[in-house]
């Protein structure tokens, strides 16, 4: 699988014959349909680590919001898919506060906005706005929350990410992971982890093996498989 030809600063991939842009901010454009896809926003994480004593800065689900917002701002969807685990637990929405929920109001006012369960959120706050869905169906793709390797699929779940080596030295990207006919996207929430690309989690997923495509700070770079590394121990597995 080789990116679609693209001007200098975008990345473009094929994905079921459709032609879609990742972007440095751990989204997925689809220019075609206007359609806006986010994944893993674990809205309130920080808080929720916070109530088990593990103190972390109380600001996940501002900055989260502040990308996406950016991002309606500059490419005007007209759908956005969040796809599941958009919030970190099923208490997240009584610890939410109201400044933040108000914007998140006005995002589900302003687009059409579909919420795809995930395994941490299986039940959206409806008081928020938008429109809730186990799996989201549009022309050739289908959108869902834990991947299944199915052939025009986009899911998020795994929270994929490159390591790389160049130069002497490694770098750990999040990224999209893809075959060029599934796709798993990277986690876009503040304090989410990732996965590397190369675990055995995502080999029933991508049997023919995957490409990744790491963000950078204004653009995604594809990786070349030959540059891709798997984290160290071997077989070790990270907890989402």
């Amino acid at each position: 699988m080789t990116a679609a030809v693209a001007k200098p600063s975008e990345t473009h991939l094929h994905l079921a014959g459709e032609l879609l842009t990742p972007l440095p901010e751990g989204a997925l454009w689809w220019a075609r349909k206007r359609v806006l896809v986010v994944s893993d926003l674990h809205f309130e994480k920080g808080s929720a680590f916070a109530a088990r004593g593990q103190m972390l800065p109380p600001y996940d689900t501002a900055a989260t919001l502040s990308v996406v917002e950016r991002l309606c701002a500059s490419l005007r969807p007209a759908t956005i898919i969040s796809l599941g685990d958009s919030f970190h637990d099923r208490a997240a929405e009584l610890r939410l506060p109201e400044a933040y929920a108000r914007r998140i109001q006005a995002l589900t006012a302003a687009h059409d906005w579909v919420w795809v369960e995930g395994n941490h959120d299986p039940d959206p706050p409806q008081h928020l706005g938008g429109r809730a869905t186990k799996t989201l169906r549009v022309g050739p793709l289908v959108f869902r929350h834990e991947p299944t390797g199915e052939v025009g699929e986009v899911a998020g779940h795994l929270h994929p990410a490159a390591k790389i080596i160049g130069r002497g030295r490694s770098v750990r990207r999040r990224c999209f992971a893809s075959d060029g006919a599934r796709l798993v996207m990277p986690a876009m929430g503040a304090f989410t982890g990732g996965l590397n690309v190369l675990d055995a989690a995502f080999a029933p997923i991508f049997p023919e093996g995957v490409m990744a495509f790491a963000l950078g700070q204004e653009r995604v770079f594809m990786v070349s498989n030959k540059s891709l590394v798997a984290d160290k121990p071997a077989g070790a597995r990270w907890r989402r």
